[in-house]
């Protein structure tokens, strides 16, 4: 037979070969991964669902509306005349900042430590629900490698066992090398998913006690206001010089837990 017809065919046969093990959709990816690609691709599904309701609800007009301090303010300068006033306009609001700030504004009248204490309270509650849904996020972090590094593993047990059994494998290390192909695909998917769960993670992460800081700005303010208003302004003065020390930022207590 004809030398380059042998080497025809020997490159056809090698071609087909290729073709069996080639990747030529994300659909072949996750075939050839086996059966850990599906909680692989759950923990992607989770990752877009969180980051998307995560950049709407953190977006800063929907944790602190423009114009809120503004139209809040001249109102709590009015003191316990303007209470009823500034509580309906944080329930018009109804954002994380006005619910923080409600939290002292129905307080007004009483006692600066009974004001700070609810809003307090009150901003707490808001950052843990900013929070919600994030841990998600750090979980699907930590095990999609872990998942990836299991499939590799059933993998390439699967593919020595079919070179141990296999009667003509002598010789051939394509065999034991498509398997380790095949199974090396659940690890770089394991990593493909949570690099970007990280990352969102974290960036989420900062974008909230970004906003955390503004929303304590707002509260500090919010508090000077109601103390300037009902007299309380004295008090807290004499009690900085007596060495009591008020918390500046009402809110912090639970920004970034």
């Amino acid at each position: 037979m004809d030398t380059s017809l042998l080497l025809t065919l020997a490159q056809e046969a090698a071609g087909a070969e290729a073709t069996e093990v080639a990747v030529n959709s994300v659909w072949d990816f996750v075939v050839k991964g086996g059966l850990m690609m599906i909680p692989i691709a759950i923990c992607s599904l989770v990752i877009v669902t969180v980051t998307v309701e995560r950049a709407v609800v953190l977006r800063k007009k929907q944790v602190i509306p423009d114009n809120f301090a503004s139209g809040l303010f001249p109102l709590l300068e009015r003191g316990t005349s303007g209470k009823q006033d500034a509580v309906n306009y944080c329930k018009q609001s109804d954002s994380p900042i006005a619910r923080t700030v409600l939290g002292g504004v129905e307080r007004i009248g009483r006692p600066m430590e009974s004001v700070e204490k609810h809003m307090a309270a009150a901003g707490e509650h808001e950052i843990f629900m900013l929070r919600r849904r994030l841990r998600a996020l750090s979980v699907v972090a930590a095990i999609a490698p872990l998942l990836g590094l299991v499939g590799t593993i059933f993998g390439m047990i699967k593919a020595f066992q079919t070179v141990a059994v296999s009667a003509d494998s002598l010789g051939k290390t394509e065999l034991l090398a498509g398997g380790i192909y095949e199974a090396m695909i659940t690890t770089a998917a394991g990593l493909v998913v949570a690099i970007p769960a990280l990352v969102v993670y974290h960036w989420f992460s900062s974008r909230i006690e970004n906003l955390t800081r503004q929303m304590d700005s707002v509260c500090m303010d919010a508090v000077e206001a109601i103390a300037s208003a009902t007299g309380h302004a004295d008090e807290e003065l004499e009690d900085e010089h007596s060495g009591v020390v008020a918390d500046s930022f009402p809110v912090r207590g639970g920004a970034i837990g």
